[in-house]
């Protein structure tokens, strides 16, 4: 089969391997449709830990073909999504419902092989069943909307709350949507790109501010601005210092910022603990999905969310490695790789 397969940092090469096995307790998927992560790009870039070689994908939906001894649940034919995050069960953070923070967490498509093949292995207990009609583009979306809405949940977005987001790459936009669901009434969406802006006020956004304005910050928390003193969460979506530090400004006295973008690992930023402390803001990171992948499958099912207008376009499975080795183009929100 094809796979697109990251040998060394910044080398992906297309090859034939072998097809996947089923083990005891494993199904075969044939993809139909794997979103490419800007995790992804970290990962190319060595700014993310993974396995070498590896093929990488983990935004992936497809349809069961061989299962494995003792697996029950599934059959040949069943459309499915796969949670790619892999935890123990057994250490103390999985025995306290965290398996996100599980001391030997493992991942589809960043230490086992992913979804950028024909065919990828997915542990029985990892695969959703999704809808027999469901669009596969849309299946792909699972993942990072049940990452999405771990970030939910952390925040704890209650009805008339005010919030800012900042990056309108797709994690943004998958969040002015949840937070429109949430009951939220001001919904701000800090982006340079004005297409982005555009869009986001269409999918519910009640404001949208140029991140590039050197008075953004003041035009979101200042005196005169969409809610002088600050909104009461802020969703760090981009995924640079920069953002991050800026949340600590937009946020009110009492709020809550929500670090959900990846930064470069080893990146860093000045804060003052005195602001911190003397505006009681609670700082807490949403890493990853733990138990929401199968909520994120259903609203994916239930049509609540729309999809279709944050697919930038559709790709061959071959022109994974050229995508990931260059820039995100200006506008682009989200490529799906189709095998």
């Amino acid at each position: 089969m094809r796979a697109a397969r990251l040998t060394a940092i910044g080398n992906m090469v297309m090859m034939d391997v072998k097809r996947p096995v089923a083990g005891p307790g494993d199904v075969v998927v044939r993809v139909e449709a794997c979103g490419i992560c800007g995790s992804d790009r970290h990962m190319f870039r060595g700014e993310y830990p993974t396995a070498l070689p590896v093929t990488q994908g983990h935004e992936f939906c497809g349809i069961v073909e061989d299962v494995g001894a003792g697996v029950t649940r599934l059959k040949p034919g069943d459309r499915i999504t796969g949670d790619p995050n892999i935890a123990c069960g057994h250490c103390a953070h999985c025995r306290a419902g965290r398996p996100n923070l599980c001391d030997s967490l493992t991942a589809i498509g960043v230490f086992r092989d992913g979804g950028f093949a024909d065919y990828v292995l997915v542990p029985q207990n990892q695969a959703i069943e999704l809808p027999g009609d469901l669009s596969p583009v849309h299946g792909a979306f699972s993942e990072p909307l049940a990452c999405c809405l771990h970030g939910l949940d952390v925040a704890r977005i209650a009805p008339g709350a005010s919030v800012a987001i900042l990056g309108g790459g797709v994690i943004g936009l998958l969040m002015v949507q949840l937070a429109r669901l949430a009951g939220a009434t001001t919904i701000i969406l800090a982006t340079r790109q004005k297409p982005r802006r555009d869009l986001a006020l269409e999918l519910g956004a009640t404001h949208a501010v140029d991140a590039g304005r050197a008075a953004a910050t003041a035009l979101i928390a200042g005196p005169g601005g969409i809610v002088p003193g600050g909104v009461d969460v802020v969703l760090e979506c981009a995924g640079v210092p920069e953002t991050f530090a800026q949340s600590i400004a937009l946020a009110r006295r009492g709020g809550a910022i929500v670090p959900f973008g990846v930064t470069p690992k080893g990146a860093t930023i000045a804060v003052e603990p005195y602001d911190i402390l003397t505006r009681e803001l609670r700082i807490e990171g949403a890493w990853l999905n733990p138990l929401t992948h199968g909520r994120a499958a259903a609203l994916i099912a239930s049509g609540a969310l729309d999809l279709d207008r944050l697919v930038t376009r559709t790709v061959p499975l071959e022109d994974v490695p050229t995508i990931l080795a260059a820039s995100p183009a200006f506008g682009e929100i989200k490529i799906v790789a189709v095998p």
